[in-house]
Formats: structure tokens, C-alpha cells, sequence
């Protein structure tokens, strides 16, 4: 019974085939031990046996392995910058397993494959050093064992250190190894195993895809350990998931003399062949079989038809102009703290993305296994891979810079087939050398033309940053040198325009041009995220949050932060979206991020969380209104009207689809809140070419049939089709009265005090330069406050659209473009202070680092009288702006009800307390004619 069961167990292990080829998987059970103090060569250790036991694949974080946590969530500036591992190890660690080789593998050439390691893996076979060391980051680590391994019982010993070997990252933040994302696990994952071949076999095939010749140039790397032989090469191609071939099977004979030999054939695809792009992601597969006297070995790999390009600073992809609309993916998988290397992982990511709308993806600093490719062929995905390199140093260390010489050979050899795999960089934001980084991309080109390279996505080296290097193929920055290509350079300093694109910035530019890490608007902490994290991480920076929340009595507002702050980001998303689109000479965007970033001090940027799921801040349907293949889009000067204007917008078309619209009608239509349409149309006879950005029609009408102040809807969408777009314009009436009655407007001190003790009712509109407190801003905070403390911070406006105050005011919850005069003419009020005494009505959500009460809006009793206290410069330009006019006329008719009836109390030096006497005296308008 004993030796059945073995017999079957090693059954189980051997997939024997009679093309010459097998395989043993060493998953399971491994003798395990860390070796802290790096003994273990020193003690023979690859000799011993050991009493830990470890599974691979799998990790020794997953083992809970290493030095546990005791760390605590920190209150107040958190102390804890990113999720923290619960069990955290670096150095070596060694792990060994027996194996049986079966007899009929004698003669076969044997090489270990462990499909990621991080980052230094040596092997011994009997207590046999192997003598040559994989170190890669970025794919497959291979041993050749042939020389080690004959049939019968053997035993495996890994000694692999999870330590910094080459200088690739500046303070550990390249996301091929840094503890910020991806954590610097040590282990195996992916596959594990031993293969074996005939002495004569298939090493490799590149398939180069010929779209104008109709044919596909294959080069078959063969590998002979032994003596010259002859024999024939086959190769056939079908669709992948298909059991027919394309053509006929292809067939050379040839002779094989050497132990490394290139081979090419060319196989022809036919008049019919698919083509491979994001809307029809065609795949083939290709199979080569190899017969020599009593050798057999087949290789197959899958590839897409496509001809990828650049020309007239445009990307071409089967001569049709595409446009990448991406994010970043920085190896962010909280669970594992590594990539999934199945399937199913990648899908949860790309259909997520697809989605949102995206068709491109870059993996920042860092490159995906297998199964990454696999997917994005399979949905038709864009991926730009990069170098494990964020560095300041590039070039400066030669062991370095040869380890970068081989990552990159190892990433083309790997991963070069897939169509999807259409771009590649250096890595992120690299300082010099250019010298060195222009002979490596010069080197990797000429290796590869089947896609696109550029030397560094973005750069903030003088000199270099702001136009394209010379072998770049396309251009990624933030700026040029002619003006920024991203709303945060101008969205906080400019009032709002929709008429706007970055034409003048990019004009003369030579290559295509993306937009780099477009975005970064924080979103505040989901606090319902915390029990997400099941795995090897601890989210201590949530929970230190949460914790703040719960001391200071602001736990209950956490999902209102969230939902005011994250609808913010997405309106702002969308601006940024739509001037890239609308600019000529504009090939991408990408996006920093969809979804949340864990680490560098916490940056949650994300409409999605870390695990791509949605925080329910706005649907991914509204979102791909301006994020897909073909956008309707509008231009016009401004947010905010009176209704003795009119309305006067562009109807644009941004088309990246697969056809050409032709004669399609494009509707327009304004709706107010309660959904009636107030004015509508239509522009008829449509033509649009696939890759064109095209004006097809206008939309003018007057605004006088409104007589209310009144938030409308702007949609504008192409009949018989899924595709239309919307923005919000408010409109006020031009001859709103403002009617003070009894109420004191005032924005002086000493005359709202001696009011109040009179018993009046006070509207305290003090200038804003002279209060203390936050400076007011339109955008959220920058990527992370704890990353960048010093700037001004809060995540936008959070009030009751409902409150009787806003009732002649439309607003939603959150901050949108009708409080941009407002909000950049204002101070943010503290208020922890004085919270028990006042009743906030439009308050700002801190951001997460302090969480403070803020507010720009409220009331109290005071002295004898009834105070509104409003930060927001209302009496000096309510004459010229007319959101502003419309906000101080909603306040005054609230304060004019009975609806009026502050509840708290506060002392009048408490207000006195809010003003800063050390700011210039405030000289009032001349003139304040509403009054």
C-alpha cells in the first residue's frame, strides 16, 4: 500500500509528453530556515536538514516568518507611513526539498525554473554549489541542473536573500523593491519546478508581426547540448482558443551544429488575418515542433497581429491613431504584498480598469509576470513596462548598470511576443546619466522594434524634463518647455474655463506625448476599508485615523469626509481627462491614480481602493462618459451664468474607436435638477474618421427663460449609440435684490460686538486676509499630507445641500466649480477651539494627517444677538462675481426667516480670538451698491 502510494504521488508530479518534453513541480512542502545572521554558507547549512517547514509557492510573510510587528495606530501626524507587514524579514533564507528524477529523464537536459524571487537565489544539488547566482526582479530565475540531476533521489537546498544587491531606487521606492507597495518578501511564487528536454530542443521563439506583408517573421533560438545533427522545423499558427490552423503547416529542414543557433522562418497569415488592438484583441497562437533523428521539442507562444508606430507625434497602431487612456500600477496588492501570478488576479485589475474606461496601463518601476501579459492580450490592453529603476544615480555604479543590461534582455526574452506589451521605459523620474541611459535604450531598440521606447517617464533633471530626448519614441511629462500639460499646475491658480487645452505647451513636439501621472487628488481614508485587510498586512495608517476620528468625536462624519472628498477628486479627474483629450498633439494620459496608492506616506488618490474595488464616490458608467474609445465633449469659457447670457459651447467629438461615425446625429440638451429639460437640439449629418478630434457643431441659446438660481445638466451624446457626456453650469438671475432688512453686514470687529450686544442679527464677513486659519483653495491636498506637510490642507467643502441657508444657492455636498471665487477668496476656519459653541454650515474635511474641525460658515448666538460668521470674501466682490452675489443673497434670506435660530452660544472674544492683528489693516470697497 505504501510504495501504490508513492508510485501515484510521483505520477502526479510528471507531465511526460512525447515531444521529448517533462516537468516535476516542486510545489508544496520545503525544509525551511532563516539565517539573520547570514552563517549559513560559512556552516555548511546547504548540507543540514531542517526542522521548519514552509510551502512554496508562497512566501515567509504568508508563513508569518520573521520578526513580528509591534507596532501600534499612532494618533495625531501618523508615525506609520504605509500598510505595515505583520511579520517582516530581510536576508537569507534557505529552503530545501527532495526529489525523485525519474529514469527516463536520463540524457535530458534539466533546469530549475522559479518564476519570481526577490532577489538573489543560490543552489546547491547534493550539497553542490551551482555556480551561477539568479538575481532577477522582473521575471523567471533559471538554473541550468543537467550536470547535477540523474535519475534517482536528490535533494534541492535554496539560499535565497531578499537583500539590496545593486543600487536601482532611491530611499527603496522602486516598486520592484520597496516595502511602500510591494513588500520585500522572501520566497518563491509563480511557478516552481524542474523542466527537462532533449539535448536538441526549442529554447525560444520571437515572433516579429508583419501587418503590410501579411506574414510573421519567427526566430526559434535551438539549443543543442550534444553533436551536430539534422532535422525539420515546423510551425503552424491558429487562433488562439481554437483548434483550426491559419495556413498550411511551414516546414524547413535544417542542420543543427552549435549549442546556441537562431533559426528564422517566415510563416504566412493570409488575406484574412485579424488584426489585435483594444477593441478586437485578436490572439494567435504560434506552435514550432522540432524533430532531429530520436528528438522531439515543441514551443508555442501567443502574439497579435499589429503594427505599432509612431508618426507625426501621433501613436499608430494598425496605422490607426490611438489614444492611451491609463493608469499606473505600482504593484499594489495588499493581501499578498506581491503580484498575483495567475489569471484570475490580472483579470480582477484589467476588467476593473476597462471598466473605468482605460486601455492602458503602466507599470511604474517595475514589470508584471506572465499571466499580467496574458490577460491584457486577451482584453486588449496597452501595457508600458519599465526597468526595476527609480533612481537618482543612474549610471553611476558600473555593477548596476550591467545588472540593468541584463533586466532588460531578460524582459524582452520573456514577455516580448505580447501584443500587448507595446511600450517601455528606463523607469521613473531618472537623474543622470543620460550619457549611459541613451546607449541602453539605444541598445534595447535595436534589439526590439515591435514597440515603443522613451528614456524616462518624466524627469526632473535641468535640462532634460522638458523635451523629448533623442531616441525617445514618446514623451511622458508633466510639463514642457512651453507650459504644464496637467490641471495641477493651473486648476487651483486659474478660475475654472472648458474652453482650455494644452496646445500651446505641446506644440513642435517631435514624438507623442503623455501626460505623467495626471491627478494625485487626495480622497479622504475609507474607514470601512480596515477589514479588508485579511492578509500579511496591517493597514496601522487606517487604523491610527480611525482611532483619531473616535477620540475626537468625528468617527460619524468618516463616509461624509469620504463621499464630499472622493466626488471631488472624480469632477477634477474628469477636467484633467478632457483637456488631454481635447488637445492636438496629446497621445495619453496616465493617471496617478484610479485606484489608491498605500504607500510614500499614504496616498490615497484612488475613485477605487488598493483592492479595485469602488468606494461608491461615483459610478464607473459616469466615469467612462469622458474616459473611452469615443468621447462626446463640449468647449465653453465658464461654469457660472446670470440669465441675461447665453450659453455658448463647441460640440467636439474625440474618436479612437474601431469605425468611422458616419452621418450620425448628435444631440444636445440643459436639464435642471428635478430632470425637466429646459432647452435641447440637435446637430445632424456626422462624420468622424477613426483617430480624429473633430468640431461637428455649436449649441447657443439664451438663458433668460430661467428665473431662478439653478444648477442645469449639460448633456451632449451621439444618437443610436452608448456614448454621451455631461457637465454641471449654474445659473443666477442678474437682478437678485439683496435685502439686509434688519440684519448688520458688516467686516469690521468692534461694529459686529456692538450689534450683537444690541441684540441684533450679525452677518461678520471679516477679511479673510485677516483671520486665522487655513488658506482657502479649490484643489484638495497633493498627493499625501503626511508626504508633503507644508502645503495648505483640506479636501474640499462638505455641506447640506438641504440647509435652508444654501436654498437659493444649488450646490451638492461636496466642492464643484461654482465655489471655485468663493473658495480661493477665503480662509478656513479651525474650529476645534469652539466646536460645542457654533453650528457649522458649510464646513471643509481636513485632511487625514490632523483632522480638525473646519468650516467657512456659522452660526451661533452671541452676546445678545444672533451671529452668521462667514470666511468667504462676500462684501468686496459680490459686485463683480456672481456666484458670490448669489451666496450672500441666499444667506441674507435665510437670515431674514424664522428659520434663523442658532442653537449654541459663543463668548465674543471667542470670535475676537479667530482674527490675526498682525495682518495689514483691511480697506474697504469704495462702493457696496447691492446694499
Amino acid at each position: 500500500m505504501k510504495y501504490t502510494i508513492i508510485v501515484i504521488m510521483l505520477l502526479s508530479l510528471f507531465s511526460c509528453s512525447k515531444n521529448g518534453e517533462a516537468e516535476i513541480s516542486l510545489a508544496g512542502e520545503w525544509q525551511f530556515s532563516l539565517d539573520a545572521e547570514n552563517v549559513g554558507i560559512n556552516e555548511n547549512w546547504y548540507s543540514k536538514d531542517f526542522t521548519e517547514l514552509i510551502t512554496l509557492p508562497g512566501t515567509t510573510d504568508d508563513a508569518g516568518k520573521g520578526i513580528p510587528n509591534t507596532l501600534e495606530p499612532s494618533i495625531g501626524k501618523p508615525q506609520i507611513l504605509h500598510l505595515t507587514r505583520k511579520n517582516s524579514y530581510v536576508g537569507a533564507a534557505w529552503y530545501k526539498k527532495e526529489v525523485v528524477i525519474p529514469s527516463d529523464w536520463k540524457n535530458k537536459t534539466i533546469a530549475l525554473n522559479l518564476e519570481r524571487v526577490i532577489w538573489e537565489t543560490s543552489v546547491w544539488v547534493d550539497g553542490k554549489a551551482v555556480p551561477v547566482k539568479g538575481e532577477s526582479l522582473i521575471a523567471p530565475q533559471y538554473f541550468d541542473l543537467t550536470e547535477y540531476l540523474t535519475p534517482g533521489k536528490h535533494t534541492i537546498c535554496l539560499r535565497i536573500d531578499n537583500s539590496k544587491k545593486y543600487d536601482i531606487s532611491i530611499n527603496d521606492k522602486c516598486h520592484a523593491y520597496t516595502n511602500e507597495t510591494q513588500i520585500m518578501w522572501n520566497g518563491v511564487i509563480g511557478d516552481i519546478s524542474l523542466k527537462a528536454h532533449d539535448p536538441v530542443s526549442i529554447k525560444q521563439i520571437d515572433v516579429y508581426p508583419n501587418v503590410k506583408d501579411k506574414n510573421i517573421l519567427v526566430k526559434v533560438h535551438l539549443n543543442n547540448s550534444g553533436k551536430e545533427v539534422s532535422g525539420k522545423l515546423s510551425a503552424s499558427v491558429k487562433l488562439k482558443n481554437s483548434n483550426k490552423s491559419l495556413n498550411e503547416i511551414t516546414s524547413h529542414n535544417i542542420s543543427i551544429n552549435k549549442q546556441d543557433q537562431i533559426v528564422e522562418m517566415t510563416y504566412p497569415m493570409g488575406d484574412s488575418f485579424l488584426l489585435w488592438n483594444e477593441i478586437t484583441p485578436n490572439v494567435y497562437e504560434l506552435s514550432v515542433s522540432l524533430k532531429a533523428g530520436d528528438y522531439n521539442s515543441t514551443r508555442s507562444t501567443d502574439f497579435g497581429m499589429r503594427n505599432l508606430k509612431q508618426q507625426n507625434a501621433s501613436i499608430l497602431l494598425n496605422d490607426k491613431r490611438v489614444f492611451m487612456r491609463g493608469t499606473l500600477e505600482c504593484c499594489i496588492f495588499p493581501l499578498t504584498g506581491h503580484p498575483p501570478m495567475d489569471k484570475p488576479g490580472w483579470e480582477k485589475v484589467m476588467k476593473t480598469a476597462r471598466e473605468w474606461g482605460l486601455n492602458h496601463l503602466r507599470f511604474h518601476s517595475w514589470c508584471p509576470p506572465k499571466a499580467a501579459f496574458e490577460v491584457a492580450d486577451e482584453l486588449g490592453f496597452y501595457l508600458q513596462v519599465e526597468l526595476p529603476l527609480w533612481s537618482l544615480s543612474v549610471g553611476k555604479d558600473q555593477p548596476t548598470n550591467s545588472f540593468l543590461y541584463a533586466e532588460a534582455d531578460r524582459i524582452m526574452n520573456e514577455y516580448g511576443n505580447h501584443p500587448s506589451f507595446c511600450m517601455f521605459s528606463l523607469g521613473n523620474e531618472l537623474q543622470p546619466d543620460f550619457d549611459f541611459m541613451t546607449k541602453l535604450l539605444s541598445y534595447i531598440k535595436g534589439k526590439d522594434n515591435r514597440r515603443l521606447y522613451t528614456t524616462t517617464s518624466f524627469t526632473f533633471e535641468r535640462g532634460h524634463g522638458s523635451w523629448p530626448e533623442p531616441d525617445d519614441d514618446f514623451f511622458i511629462t508633466q510639463w514642457t518647455k512651453q507650459g504644464w500639460v496637467r490641471g495641477q499646475g493651473v486648476f487651483n491658480e486659474e478660475p475654472p474655463r472648458f474652453d482650455k487645452d494644452y496646445s500651446e505647451a505641446v506644440n513642435n513636439m517631435p514624438v507623442p506625448l503623455i501626460t505623467h501621472e495626471v491627478g494625485q487628488y487626495a480622497v479622504y481614508p475609507n474607514m470601512k476599508e480596515i477589514e479588508k485587510y485579511t492578509g500579511v498586512l496591517d493597514p496601522l495608517n487606517f487604523k491610527g485615523v480611525k482611532k483619531e476620528l473616535e477620540q475626537k468625536g468625528l468617527i460619524d462624519k468618516a463616509d461624509d469626509y469620504l463621499m464630499a472628498s472622493g466626488k471631488l477628486a472624480a469632477l477634477l479627474y474628469k477636467e484633467e481627462i478632457e483637456r488631454a483629450l481635447k488637445t492636438p498633439g496629446c497621445s495619453g494620459f496616465q493617471l496617478l491614480d484610479l485606484h489608491d496608492f498605500p504607500g510614500q506616506s499614504t496616498a490615497l488618490v484612488g475613485l477605487i481602493d488598493a483592492f479595485w474595488d469602488s468606494k461608491g464616490v461615483i459610478d464607473p458608467a459616469e466615469f467612462r462618459q469622458s474616459c473611452t474609445s469615443i468621447v462626446p465633449l463640449i468647449r465653453y469659457p465658464k461654469a457660472t451664468y446670470t440669465n441675461n447670457e447665453s450659453f455658448n459651447a463647441s460640440v467636439e467629438i474625440a474618436h479612437y474607436g474601431n469605425d468611422d461615425l458616419k452621418n450620425k446625429t448628435v444631440f444636445w440638451n440643459l436639464k435642471n435638477a428635478e430632470g425637466k429639460t429646459v432647452l435641447d437640439g440637435k446637430i445632424n449629418n456626422v462624420n468622424v474618421n477613426v483617430g480624429q478630434y473633430e468640431v461637428v457643431g455649436n449649441i447657443n441659446c439664451t438663458l433668460n427663460s430661467i428665473n431662478k438660481a439653478e444648477q442645469l445638466l449639460v448633456t451632449v451624446g451621439i444618437e443610436g449609440t452608448d456614448y454621451l457626456n455631461s457637465w454641471k453650469i449654474w445659473v443666477y438671475p442678474a437682478d437678485v435684490k439683496i435685502e439686509k432688512k434688519d440684519i448688520i453686514l458688516t467686516a469690521d470687529y468692534n461694529e459686529a460686538q456692538r450689534a450683537l450686544k444690541e441684540g441684533k442679527k450679525v452677518l461678520f464677513n471679516p477679511p479673510f486676509e485677516k483671520l486665522k486659519g487655513l488658506e482657502g483653495k479649490f484643489l484638495p491636498v497633493f498627493w499625501s499630507p503626511v508626504h508633503f506637510p507644508k502645503q495648505a490642507g483640506t479636501m474640499g467643502i462638505l455641506c447640506n445641500p438641504k440647509h435652508k441657508l444654501l436654498e437659493n444657492f444649488p450646490t451638492d455636498i461636496h466642492t464643484d466649480w461654482q465655489w471655485w471665487h468663493l473658495l480661493t477668496n477665503s480662509k478656513t476656519i479651525v474650529t476645534d477651539s469652539i466646536y460645542t459653541n457654533i453650528e457649522p454650515i458649510v464646513e471643509c474635511v481636513d485632511n487625514f494627517a490632523n483632522n480638525r474641525r473646519l468650516a467657512t460658515i456659522f452660526e451661533t448666538n452671541c452676546e445678545k444677538g444672533k451671529l452668521l460668521f462667514c470666511s468667504i470674501d462676500l462684501i468686496r466682490q459680490s459686485d463683480s462675481i456672481p456666484e458670490i452675489r448669489q451666496l450672500l443673497y441666499s444667506i441674507t434670506n435665510y437670515m431674514n426667516s424664522s428659520d434663523f435660530n442658532p442653537k449654541q452660544t459663543i463668548e465674543i472674544e471667542k470670535i475676537q480670538s479667530l482674527i490675526d492683528k498682525t495682518q495689514k489693516e483691511y480697506k474697504r470697497a469704495s462702493a457696496i451698491s447691492v446694499y
